[in-house]
């Protein structure tokens, strides 16, 4: 083989593939440009290899043809852009899509709360099996107000955002079982209307509500979207419609993996609330108003961005190339 004249002959194919394997970005043609050209260079680096083992050549080759594999394989990195695409498309659009599922967990949940609250305050016989006199008025005069204070504001943002981001991928994480997603909520539900009932039945319906109110808006909300993700994610299966039940729970369990994602920002959101907000000296007033704002912030947020993504197309659901191979099938 005369290496010369293939050096000549491929040098500008090589300078071609170099050029391909640097760029950030390729088109559709330039990415079959480049599997292409990578597999002409790598037939020509096991022909010189073979016939003409030229040291320098050999080393170009090598180093031309690892590259080019490289960038051919890459996996997807994460970018600043994806991240705002992310935050500005695909978790709105996701909200929005199952915004029944979360919305009407929400309120069913807010009515069982209420009449549960209201049920215990008519029943004040119910507190004494629950704890004692002492232990009620400890709860009620002291620990309640004290447990937002207790600790320093970026350590208590930091705990309480910890926790319920736990909460909240429980209750996405078993949704595909459905039965302990509302057992969650159930706990969450019941703890809250004792404590609200016990507060209001030795007046400090004030002080309840304006602890509860400033980070609780946004914190149960986020919990609720969470549970009610998780349930869809059980209907996925039960109920695939014209799809498989794998293909639909893949599909569903994708979305919910973002919606998942998206909620610990949200829940940090709610964190810096509770630790910085709520144990404030602000006014009671403007403390509650924050909590409204927030929650009113998250709303337009889902009905704003992800009602325009959703006539745009676009589902909550991770990209067609990010999706595993689906095997043809009959019937």
């Amino acid at each position: 083989m005369d290496l010369d004249a293939l050096v000549g002959r491929r040098r500008e194919a090589w300078g071609r593939l170099d050029a391909l394997s640097r760029r950030r970005r390729l088109t559709g043609a330039e990415a079959d440009e480049l599997v292409d050209g990578y597999q002409l260079a790598a037939t020509d680096l096991s022909l010189v290899r073979s016939t003409a083992p030229d040291p320098a050549v050999v080393g170009y080759l090598s180093t031309l043809v690892v590259r080019a594999r490289a960038r051919a394989s890459r996996v997807p990195t994460l970018s600043w852009s994806g991240v705002g695409r992310f935050f500005a498309e695909d978790f709105p659009a996701a909200l929005y899509r199952l915004r029944w599922w979360w919305g009407i967990t929400a309120a069913v949940n807010v009515l069982v709360a209420l009449v549960l609250g209201w049920w215990l305050y008519e029943h004040p016989v119910v507190e004494n099996s629950l704890m004692s006199p002492e232990q009620v008025q400890l709860l009620v005069n002291v620990q309640f107000e004290s447990y937002y204070s207790e600790h320093a504001a970026s350590s208590f943002s930091t705990l309480v955002w910890v926790n319920n981001a736990w909460v909240a991928a429980r209750c996405i994480g078993l949704g595909v079982l459905g039965f302990p997603v509302v057992v969650l909520l159930w706990q969450n539900i019941a703890n809250l209307a004792v404590i609200g009932s016990l507060m209001h039945r030795h007046g400090r319906a004030d002080v309840f509500w304006g602890l509860i109110t400033p980070h609780g808006l946004l914190e149960l909300m986020a919990i609720f979207v969470a549970a009610g993700v998780g349930l869809r994610l059980f209907w996925a299966w039960v109920a695939p419609g014209p799809r498989t039940r794998l293909a639909n729970l893949a599909r569903e369990g994708r979305t919910a993996a973002g919606v998942a994602l998206g909620l610990v920002v949200v829940l940090l959101v709610s964190g810096l609330i509770e630790g910085f907000v709520t144990p404030s000296p602000l006014p009671t007033w403007a403390r509650v108003g924050i909590g409204v704002l927030a929650l009113a912030l998250f709303l337009v947020y889902v009905f704003t961005l992800g009602r325009r993504a959703v006539r745009a197309g676009v589902s909550g659901d991770v990209g067609e190339h990010l999706q595993s191979a689906s095997a043809p099938t009959t019937g």
